[in-house]
């Protein structure tokens, strides 16, 4: 999924402490840092200890929060968002359309939260292939968790090959509308494009 930090979090929930509420502040400032950077000088020749210098934090700060340089992209707090939306929505749902559902209301989320961060890092994401090999990676890992989700809601095993199926299609299609949202210039609606890439689905790949 995409990055982004779920500080913003709604007026039920309790506050966070100043020792987290830090922690958040601390790992923003790096990752606008870097983007920031990467905007200006390129994602390669951005190093880390021109980041921590922006900043204003130690090297060794910037690896305590992103183990490497690609996390500062990469790392997220989405699945947690998805799976979230997944488990509220009603008991009588279908799967898929559950997924659908709380799919979209995540990408409205992130847009009304951290719309800029989204866009530079689709962005990069589009144009680094070291960031697309890693993303791959934790698409596996969203899968698996939105499988765990699912399989709560159906009675299904985990590792279900219908499931992870549907799964598997539903998050690819999630990160193609990322895709052509960036290479059409980031000038479409999002939600828009989202939902119609989840359409396909869900009419059966009928085109």
């Amino acid at each position: 999924m995409a990055s982004a930090d779920l500080s913003s979090a709604a007026p039920s929930e309790p506050r966070l402490g100043l020792r987290e509420r830090k922690k958040i502040q601390t790992r923003q400032a790096i990752r606008r840092a870097a983007h920031r950077l990467f905007e200006q000088q390129g994602y390669d020749a951005t190093p880390v200890d021109r980041i921590a210098e922006a900043a204003d934090v130690s090297p060794s700060t910037v690896f305590r929060y992103f183990p490497t340089k690609e996390d500062i992209v990469l790392a997220d707090e989405y699945d947690a968002l998805l799976m979230s939306a997944v488990r509220a929505r009603p008991v009588d749902e279908s799967p898929v359309e559950a997924v659908r559902q709380a799919v979209l209301s995540a990408v409205r989320h992130v847009l009304a939260h951290d719309v800029l961060e989204l866009r530079q890092r689709t962005k990069l994401i589009r144009e680094v292939p070291a960031l697309r090999g890693r993303q791959a990676e934790g698409m596996g890992e969203s899968a698996r968790a939105l499988c765990a989700v699912l399989a709560e809601r159906t009675g299904r095993d985990e590792s279900d090959i219908e499931l992870r199926v549907a799964v598997t299609a539903i998050l690819a299609a999630l990160h193609e509308a990322l895709m052509y949202w960036v290479e059409q210039g980031q000038s479409e609606d999002v939600v828009t494009l989202v939902g119609r890439a989840l359409d396909v689905l869900r009419r059966g790949l009928t085109l």
